[in-house]
Formats: C-alpha cells, sequence, structure tokens
C-alpha cells in the first residue's frame, strides 16, 4: 500500500494511492488527523486498530499537492552519516576526518529538527551566503517505524518497520564541520524534503532496492542499498539501544557517494539548481533550490 498526505481544495488529507500512482483515494479521518498525515494512523494499527475506511472521494495525484507523508514528525528524524563504502572514501580527508576510521565500528548517528520537514516538490530555501555558501544534497532511503520498542534485536528489526520513504538530507557542510556535531548543520529550515509517499513494507523490502541523486538532470549518485555498511536491521538495533523507538519514528538510512563536496573541485548547489532523488519501489522527489 501506497500512503499519501496531501492538499486538495486547501484542505490537507491523507489517503491512498492506487497501484498505478495515478490516482489517491482519501482516508475518511477528521481534519486533526490527517493534519499529521500517515502518522495518526501508524499509531492506530500499532495500538490494535485497523485502517479507516476509504471515503468516496478519488482524485488524480496531478490534481493534488503532494506533502510529506508524515509533515509534522514527533520528534527529531534519526540519520545515519557514513554508511555507503564509496561515500564514506570520499568524504575522509573532509566530513569524516575526526571520525573514527573503522568505518564498520558504530554506525555514526546524528538527527534532524522535525520543523526542517517539506514535502517532495516543495521548494529549499538556501540560508545566504551569510549563513552558508556549501550547500549539499544527500539522496537517501527512510525508514518508518512502526511496532515501537527499546532494544530491538537485529534479528527482529524488520518486523518493526511499517514502511519507507524518501528523503533528501540537504547538509550546510561548512556548519556541519565547524560545530563538531551535526544537527545544526542539517536542521536549516526546509532541509529535509520527503515523500512523494509511504511505501509499506509488505509491498517493498528496503533492504533490496536502490538510491539516485540526480542534479539539473546529471545522475551524480547511484547506490544499491545492499551496499549500505551498516543494514537497516543494524541500524535499528543500534538507535534502539536504551532508547525507546516509537510508532512513526523516521530513520534515514544514508547516502551513496557522489555528494557535492566529494567532487574535485566540490559543487555546491545554487539558487535555481533542481535536485531528484530516485528510489526503486517508492519513486521520486524533486526540489528546486531557491
Amino acid at each position: 500500500m501506497r500512503i499519501a498526505t496531501y492538499r486538495h481544495q486547501d484542505q490537507r488529507h491523507v489517503g491512498q494511492v492506487s497501484a498505478d500512482g495515478q490516482t489517491v483515494t482519501a482516508f475518511d479521518v477528521p481534519a486533526d488527523v490527517a493534519q499529521h498525515g500517515a502518522l495518526r494512523l501508524i499509531e492506530t494499527v500499532m495500538a490494535g486498530g485497523t485502517l479507516p475506511a476509504l471515503s468516496s472521494q478519488t482524485v488524480a495525484v496531478a490534481d493534488v499537492k503532494l506533502e510529506a507523508p508524515i509533515p509534522l514528525p514527533r520528534r527529531n528524524i534519526w540519520c545515519v552519516g557514513r554508511n555507503y563504502h564509496e561515500h564514506a572514501k570520499e568524504l575522509s580527508t573532509s566530513v569524516f576526518k575526526d571520525s573514527n576510521t573503522n568505518t564498520q565500528a558504530w554506525p555514526i548517528v546524528f538527527t534532524k529538527v522535525p520543523e526542517c520537514v517539506v514535502g517532495p516538490f516543495d521548494d529549499v530555501v538556501l540560508p545566504g551566503g551569510a549563513v552558508s555558501d556549501q550547500i549539499d544534497y544527500e539522496s537517501e532511503l527512510a525508514v518508518i517505524i512502526g511496532h515501537g520498542g527499546k532494544n530491538i534485536a537485529a534479528a527482529d528489526a524488520m518486523k518493526h518497520i511499517y514502511g519507507y520513504t524518501i528523503v533528501n538530507d540537504v547538509t550546510a557542510r561548512d556548519v556541519q564541520m565547524r560545530h563538531q556535531q551535526w544537527d545544526m548543520g542539517k536542521s536549516f529550515d526546509t532541509f529535509c524534503p520527503m515523500g512523494p509517499w509511504l511505501v509499506t513494507a509488505d509491498e517493498l523490502d528496503g533492504t533490496k532496492t536502490r538510491v539516485r541523486g540526480i542534479i539539473n538532470g546529471e545522475q551524480r549518485q547511484d547506490g544499491p542499498t545492499e551496499n549500505m555498511i551498516f543494514d537497516i536491521p543494524t541500524l535499528i538495533e543500534t538507535i534502539s539501544r536504551g532508547i525507546t523507538l516509537y510508532p512513526g519514528d523516521i530513520i534515514a538510512t544514508g547516502t551513496p557517494a557522489g555528494v557535492g563536496m566529494g567532487l574535485k573541485p566540490p559543487q555546491y548547489l545554487k539558487a535555481g539548481d533542481v535536485v531528484r532523488v530516485e528510489i526503486d519501489g517508492i519513486g521520486h522527489i524533486e526540489n528546486k533550490f531557491v
């Protein structure tokens, strides 16, 4: 199943997308539930309930404004750095130079604030040169937690996944490195485009898909998720060590090689650039930087 959050006739809805991706049918839920997109639905199902009935309102996807499937995350988005081998190499002398040189010791985990989430086709606002002129893209698969839990074993982790979506972990590289931790350089307003919808885990195996990043029509990133240094079960096990994960929590799983900082010379984003992220089995997001 694909679950989308969208605006139609100036109202937010959450609905089921058709198998061909052409239409969406709203779930019959009150406005306060729809305001949180898929989050309240996930919480209901995980508490033992069922998805709400579909309404009679079916519209073409082309006629709605798609929003992030979880537009108001309950808390920070969990993120993973240095999780593809070639990406680890391309930033080994910059972002990762002070990190453990053993890339397989532990995942690098940081967060992005919920307020930086925007829709799959929304503009991303550059902060201006006085704040940062080193804005970069990171194409990523995001895991959405279903069953929560603490100290989840890797062997059981896939049972805790409700579904998947796409994010662009937009990053201010100079700010990221300046503060010796990454949250500030990752959390600027609009720095987490997400969507175009949530694909449930019974439809997609996130351990066997492919992530691509395309900038102004040029493909720069292309990585199978099998190439992750730490696979999805290991990430869930690690992040849940002593920390309770909740239904609807989001984990961005890292980016393949080909980011702007890793190019020679580096190529940072500028006004007018368009970044498209594609993941097999989900679709794509595409955002203009302004």
